[in-house]
């Protein structure tokens, strides 16, 4: 299918042209040999402008989807964060992932999946068959989605606020089945190291932000080919952007996209520094450091660009003695059994070998640097899509296969499934236990972290092979969830420890990062715990902020003589006057940039859980209010009724107050009561052409009710009697009303005109009427009869 999007040069156009997607041939018919020389890679140029990467300055830069994910595995969301832009894989006229091939014809957009309890049960795919395979009567499988690849995948996001349709089988199986059963063994005291996954929390909100998953999408590539409409000043979101009318350079865009992975490499060396200050040794590096290094088009090798960066990350990591790990995404799948998936996935596995090859790691970090890997959906056949995994396993480079190592998931592959395998190649298993109490083997096992121990012994020696550390991966289903989808999504911050060796390396893959770590180290007083204090809401002491307002000093001025008497001036003549103090405006003393997001001298880092507006106050929305004059909500049809309704009320009101000009004068009523009647008659009357001019009336559609407002009111020819509370009605403070002058009021309205019938307001006339009280305060007060 051709592109949409208009190229500027030829260029370009023959760039796109070859990013079509490669055709699956037959069985019998061979495909054509790669080219004997493919070109090579043009480097990128030392002296291109500086592109800023601060996604807060430049709107091209945005966060990755998956930056606030624990893992692929754990949060497979398509939605952005708020505020963020969708990358070019999500648009209309580009390729659906970075790692996948796309049909000749895009499928339609998914339906909304129904809310009622038959109709999410016939769109729930089971995905673990009963049949030939291992899981037993676990909870139901959550439904399945396909890439843009076709691949297999979890659908839906665990780590999403919006609760899981549940059905009403789907929800009787979970409460079916057994209760777990867990260890009651806390690995104490604790030698481990802990870690998270990809990003820090306190560091991405610093200013400027620190973090590794800046991304960009393939226009902002396309449209940083051309030069800037002044190359001296630096780009700017508004005021400074790449002229398309200039022509194309496909290295100004390589460029563009390299600086953002430089700044990503860069920031590493922060967030490592950071953990070591607050006792956190384990850091999982993000798969998105380098946008689209493994795209089959925009693709790119880290060297040598990117050495330089890489090299000073793993110099202060092995300083430090840290461990660094990668998850490739869901999409890479070695089991699949279309050859465009292996191609992509080999491209993805090559892209994170050489990004952990650059940081130039000693020998045995170097091993511990490994890459997690899932093996992917079932395609129908797991005993095929075992074979297809080994075969192409062994095709891997022998640097690749150092570093890959399998873990356990909760949709397909139990570690039942996963053992024996990597077992017979040699590969170690990394056992994730939320996963694994989802999906076991209920027939070998039971669900929880008692029965698991069994098979410790089985796992430590897969990675005991090849000289490996070993680590496991610790996280919690959120305390309300019931079902299998439920469960599937994590717990913000997690309670305990795993029943696991005291010296382990332990992933906790959780929506709060370093924060779920303190949580731990908090709750049992881990290594440490000390390190860290609260964070005061919205102050940061470890920052420059350009806004921060300047600090005001007291200065003390001379006493200023009494020309008459000859002496200080105050209240009384005999006293010294105190030296007056005035404010005096200070600059902010500047922090140096190694200082920039530390958490200050006392270490202010931590944040309570559900209270991460503390790091940043939220932006203020300022709501402008409509303008009546430009835009009215009313239709020409509604203000035509209105006009006539208005016109009507006004003619009553006139007659009404000639009728009562004409009455005879009550004896009994006051002079205050005459007052306060008139008013009530003139706000109601207010109210009226307000109401007139809302509902955008003109003067010539409706008489002026002004002229209606009767400026002398008599007595009524009845007097009402005043009604006592004694008597269990309510006693009412409000100063008496004219009720057709306040109909007259609802009656503009062009929502409620003519809503009521007559006999309506006639009874709600007379209820009012009974329970109005003419008792006045003051002089005038009436007489009680």
């Amino acid at each position: 299918m051709a592109p949409k999007r208009k190229r500027s040069t030829a260029v370009v156009a023959d760039t796109v042209i070859k990013s079509h997607t490669p055709i699956l041939l037959p069985a019998n018919v061979a495909p054509k040999p790669p080219l004997p020389n493919p070109p090579t890679r043009r480097s990128s140029t030392r002296n291109a402008a500086k592109i800023s990467t601060n996604p807060d300055v430049n709107e091209q830069i945005i966060d990755a989807p998956g930056a606030m994910r624990a893992s692929p595995d754990d949060a497979l969301d398509n939605g952005l964060p708020p505020g963020a832009t969708k990358k070019e894989s999500e648009s209309e006229d580009s390729e659906d992932s970075a790692l996948s091939d796309v049909p000749d014809i895009a499928p339609p957009p998914p339906k909304k999946r129904a809310t009622g309890t038959k109709a999410v049960a016939k769109k729930t795919v089971a995905v673990v068959k009963s049949e030939g395979t291992s899981a037993g009567p676990a909870p139901r499988t959550p439904p399945v989605k396909k890439g843009g690849n076709g691949e297999e995948s979890i659908a839906g996001d665990q780590e999403a606020e919006d609760d899981e349709p549940v059905d009403e089988e789907e929800l009787k199986e979970a409460l079916s089945r057994p209760p777990p059963v867990n260890s009651d063994y806390l690995p104490l005291p604790w030698k481990g190291r802990l870690g998270y996954a990809c990003l820090n929390t306190y560091l991405r909100f610093s200013n400027p932000p620190v973090f590794s998953s800046r991304t960009c999408r393939i226009a902002s590539i396309l449209e940083h080919r051309h030069p800037l409409k002044d190359p001296s000043q630096p780009e700017h979101a508004t005021k400074n952007r790449p002229d398309k009318d200039q022509p194309a350079d496909v290295a100004r865009g390589q460029a563009y996209v390299e600086s953002i992975g430089i700044a990503n490499a860069r920031d590493i060396v922060k967030m490592i520094r950071w953990n070591d200050r607050y006792g956190i040794k384990f850091l999982r590096l993000s798969s998105e450091m380098f946008p689209f290094a493994s795209h089959p088009e925009y693709g790119y090798s880290l060297a040598p660009f990117a050495s330089e960066a890489l090299a000073e990350a793993g110099k202060v990591i092995a300083e430090l003695g840290h461990r660094v790990s990668t998850h490739p995404g869901q999409f890479t799948q070695l089991g699949s059994p279309r050859k465009s998936v292996i191609d992509n996935a080999l491209r993805d596995l090559t892209y994170h070998d050489e990004l952990l090859s650059l940081l130039k790691l000693p020998p045995q970090q170097d091993r511990d640097a490994v890459m997690i890997l899932h093996l992917g959906g079932m395609f129908g056949d797991k005993a095929a899509t075992l074979d297809r995994f080994r075969a192409n396993y062994a095709g891997l480079s022998a640097s690749i296969k150092n570093r890959l190592v399998l873990e356990n998931d909760d949709v397909i592959w139990s570690v039942h499934d996963l053992l024996p395998l990597c077992e017979e190649l040699n590969i170690p298993m990394v056992l994730d236990y939320h996963h694994h109490n989802i999906i076991f083997d209920a027939a070998r096992i039971r669900e929880g972290t008692r029965d698991i121990i069994e098979l410790y012994p089985r796992i430590k020696a897969t990675w005991d092979r090849k000289n490996i550390t070993q680590k496991m991966h610790y996280s919690e289903p959120t305390p309300a969830a019931i079902t299998g989808r439920q469960r599937r999504k994590h717990n913000p911050r997690v309670a305990t420890l795993p029943p696991c060796a005291p010296d382990m390396d332990l992933m906790i893959e959780a929506k709060d990062k370093e924060q779920a770590v303190f949580e731990l180290m908090r709750t049992f007083k881990l290594p440490g715990f000390d390190m860290f204090n609260d964070i005061i809401p919205h102050v940061r002491t470890d920052d420059n902020k350009a806004l921060n307002a300047p600090q005001r000093k007291k200065k003390a001025t001379p006493k200023k003589p009494n020309a008459r008497k000859g002496k200080t001036e105050v209240g009384d003549d005999d006293a010294e006057l105190e030296p007056k103090e005035e404010e005096e405006v200070t600059a902010p003393v500047e922090i140096p940039g190694d200082e920039v997001g530390m958490g200050g001298p006392d270490g202010r880092v931590y944040w309570p859980p559900g209270m991460e507006d503390w790091l940043r106050p939220a932006k203020r929305i300022v709501k402008l209010k409509p303008n009546p004059s430009t835009s009215s909500p009313l239709t020409p049809a509604q203000k035509k009724k209105a006009a006539a309704d208005l016109a009507s009320v006004a003619s009553a009101v006139k007659e009404e107050a000639e009728a009562e000009d004409e009455a005879e004068v009550d004896p009994n009523e006051t002079a205050a009561t005459r007052k306060a009647r008139a008013a009530m008659k003139a706000a109601d009357a207010r109210k009226a052409r307000a109401a007139a001019e809302k509902a955008g009336v003109t003067k010539k559609a409706a008489p002026n009710v002004k002229k209606a407002k009767v400026t002398k009111v008599r007595k009524e020819a009845k007097s009402v009697p005043t009604p006592s509370t004694s008597d269990g009605e309510e006693d009412l403070s409000e100063p008496p009303r004219d009720t057709d002058a306040e109909e007259a009021e609802t009656e503009v309205s062009a929502v409620n005109v003519a809503a009521r019938p007559t006999g309506a307001r006639a009874s709600q006339r007379a209820g009012r009427k009974a329970k109005v009280s003419y008792a006045e305060t003051g002089e005038d007060e009436m007489d009680e009869e």
